[in-house]
């Protein structure tokens, strides 16, 4: 488990480097305007948004408490899926614990 976590944690920072490299060299606003000018890039952007919900939709349910679910759903459209790295890497041991009993 500890392994598995490690992993989405540096997973999490390699994307989260990743991104700040992609901020500082490229054009955030030109980019943002060729994708949603461009039939794929306005797939690739829903797929993405498709993607924080199911990640939202996970997080609520698997999360106890509504309030920690609230903390954990509201920056995901903004910090996107290193996001919900970060979260997986926590929450990690009680999501196998709880589908290990449901089996």
């Amino acid at each position: 488990m500890a392994i598995f976590r490690s992993l989405l944690g540096l997973a999490a920072l390699a994307f989260a480097a990743l991104i700040v490299w992609a901020a500082k060299a490229g054009d955030f606003s030109g980019a943002g305007t060729w994708l949603t000018s461009h039939p794929w890039g306005i797939v690739t952007l829903i797929d993405l948004y498709i993607g924080f919900a199911i990640s939202a939709v996970v997080i609520a349910l698997f999360e106890r408490r509504t309030w920690r679910a609230i903390l954990w759903i509201l920056p995901l459209p903004i910090l996107g899926n290193v996001w919900t790295l970060v979260w997986l890497a926590f929450a990690l041991p009680d999501l196998a614990r709880r589908l290990r009993r449901s089996d």
